[in-house]
């Protein structure tokens, strides 16, 4: 019977009023110092960096108080120039906060160098398969006198011999030296 007694009594009454209004107050201030802390109205739209080299995006971006980040530069495309933006997060006219990290896809110079694996003893195909899965493109097939037909007996780049491990620019053109299959 005592706690009908109280939530009918004006004491509880003001205990509540209390904290509602301490909530409510509570709940404008963290509002208000939320949106002065995160400058919750400001916008600044993210400039077209595409096909530009990377010291004129840097300027741009500086211009309107952004930043930026590199995060990969591995992939060449020949459609792009050397050292210019190929990719951009966030995407151009998007809107950020000021001194936000753009993060940037760079062009490189050339292709990566690919490691020649050692092809002597497989066939023509198996060969084929191996190099352009490894990002080379075939030339010509020489053939050479040898027992086994269309097996793997060296291979060449622009004329010139080659060794298992040595190093080649990704999309080059490997020409296979091949057995003829006559004794």
């Amino acid at each position: 019977m005592n706690i009908f007694k109280f939530i009918k009594s004006t004491s509880f009454f003001k205990q509540v009023a209390i904290v509602v209004v301490v909530s409510l107050l509570l709940v404008f201030v963290l509002k208000w110092w939320l949106g002065f802390t995160t400058n919750h109205d400001q916008k600044i739209e993210v400039p077209d960096l595409n096909k530009m080299e990377l010291t004129e995006a840097a300027k741009k971006l500086q211009e309107v108080d952004l930043t930026f980040i590199v995060i990969d530069s591995t992939r060449y495309n020949p459609e792009y120039p050397n050292k210019s933006v190929i990719e951009q997060n966030p995407e151009a006219g998007d809107f950020v906060k000021e001194k936000r990290k753009i993060y940037l896809t760079v062009n490189p110079s050339k292709y990566n160098d690919v490691v020649l694996p050692d092809l002597n003893g497989r066939t023509k195909r198996q060969a084929i398969t191996h190099l352009l899965s490894i990002g080379f493109r075939i030339g010509e097939s020489f053939y050479v006198r040898d027992i086994g037909k269309d097996v793997v007996r060296g291979m060449k780049y622009n004329g010139s011999n080659l060794k298992p491990g040595e190093k080649r620019p990704k999309n080059s053109v490997i020409d296979l030296v091949l057995g003829d299959g006559k004794e």
